[in-house]
């Protein structure tokens, strides 16, 4: 039996995306392209560990494969790289793409050090590429519900923030000792930075005070493991944002936002996988997310679907479309999350309050 009809347009041509890193991130990421990411094609993997690159690329059926990621910036028919490495390579690899001609989306921090991320941005303003940083929580559909209320001015001018990362652990936290200096500021509590700042958009971060201690492994304190920590975070309209995480939830993985404001208050996120509830003799009970990517599954997908549409729209002369607030982050977004992390960092060793770097001075209070 023939066709009744044929396609009068042809249909886009898909993204083709390189991935740098085949790590517990990267390999998500490539899963999400090659499997849930409508418009995107996983066209090559890039690792120094070779043979987790080729296992990876065997489990979804991807060709290219290689151990140098200036393959896949050289290669013509990559349109765009996910960079997952880890994040003392960010900087470079963002530069690299850029004077490629490639899209880029990078998993937080973009880097390690303002000068850094700074040139790294120069190249990609240079190169006239997209930019996208991972802060998957504004995808999520709670957040995003949460943001769409607060740009609305259902609850009001922003007063009072929060932002909490509770990490799933059982008490301990296996290879510890390895863990990089500050990781706490500049791999998790990023995350809550970027919420803030996307929940009190149009303000700017001025002030932050952190407090930080090994509650969870005390006996590494004294070589500067740090697992538990709280942020105060003064804003350029008055608005005062708290963050805060630990690296041992025993319940589960645990990370919700709110904001009060002069009118109301909204909420975002929830401890248990689902609003299920299981009730007998011993209590009430429900199931709650153990990992990453159990919690956040649907937002690290729509984050790079977004990153795909956005480059096949930019590759195809398609105009964006406005809308009422930005959702995806980019470049600015990348500095200023950054920003606050390495002021959390200076404010630990100084034991008091510091400016964030760049930051506007406070401003006079808007009325009610």
């Amino acid at each position: 039996m023939a066709y009744l009809t044929s396609h009068s347009t042809p249909l886009p041509e898909s993204v083709r995306i390189g991935l740098i890193g085949s790590g517990w991130m990267g390999a998500f990421h490539a899963e999400s392209i090659a499997r849930r990411v409508p418009g995107a094609v996983l066209g090559a993997i890039a690792d120094p560990n070779l043979g987790s690159a080729e296992d990876l690329a065997a489990s979804l059926g991807v060709a290219k494969v290689t151990a140098s990621p200036e393959d896949v910036m050289a290669d013509p028919t990559i349109d765009a790289v996910v960079i997952a490495s880890p994040a003392r390579f960010h900087a470079a690899l963002i530069t690299q793409a850029a004077l490629a001609g490639k899209d880029v989306f990078c998993e937080k921090p973009a880097a390690q050090d303002l000068d850094e991320l700074d040139a790294a941005l120069a190249a990609v303003q240079a190169g006239g590429v997209h930019f996208q940083i991972g802060f998957n929580r504004r995808y999520a559909e709670d957040f995003l519900a949460a943001k769409e209320d607060v740009a609305a001015g259902i609850i009001g001018r922003p007063q009072l923030l929060r932002s909490l990362t509770r990490d799933p652990g059982n008490g301990s936290i296996p290879h510890a000792a390895k863990v990089p200096a500050w990781t706490i500021f500049l791999e998790t509590l990023i995350h809550d930075f970027d919420t803030l700042n996307w929940f009190n958009e149009g303000a700017e971060p001025v002030e932050v005070y952190a407090v930080a201690d090994a509650l969870v492994e005390p006996g590494l304190r004294d070589q500067g493991f740090l697992d538990t920590a709280v942020v105060t975070i003064r804003y350029s309209n008055g608005a005062i944002g708290v963050a805060e995480a630990n690296f041992s939830a025993l319940y589960g993985y645990d990370v919700r936002g709110e904001v009060f404001g002069s009118q109301g208050m909204v909420q975002a996120g929830r401890a248990t996988e689902t609003a299920a509830r299981r009730y007998g003799a011993n209590g009430a009970a429900a199931k709650t997310p153990r990992l990453n990517v159990e919690l956040f599954r649907q937002a690290y997908t729509a984050e790079l679907a977004d990153f795909a549409a956005v480059v096949s729209a930019r590759r195809d002369g398609v105009p964006s479309l406005a809308a009422a607030f930005t959702v995806t982050p980019g470049a600015a977004d990348a500095r200023r999350a950054l920003a606050c992390a390495l002021a959390c960092i200076e404010s630990v060793k100084q034991g008091g309050p510091v400016p964030v770097p760049g930051a506007l001075t406070l401003q006079s209070l808007p009325a009610t």
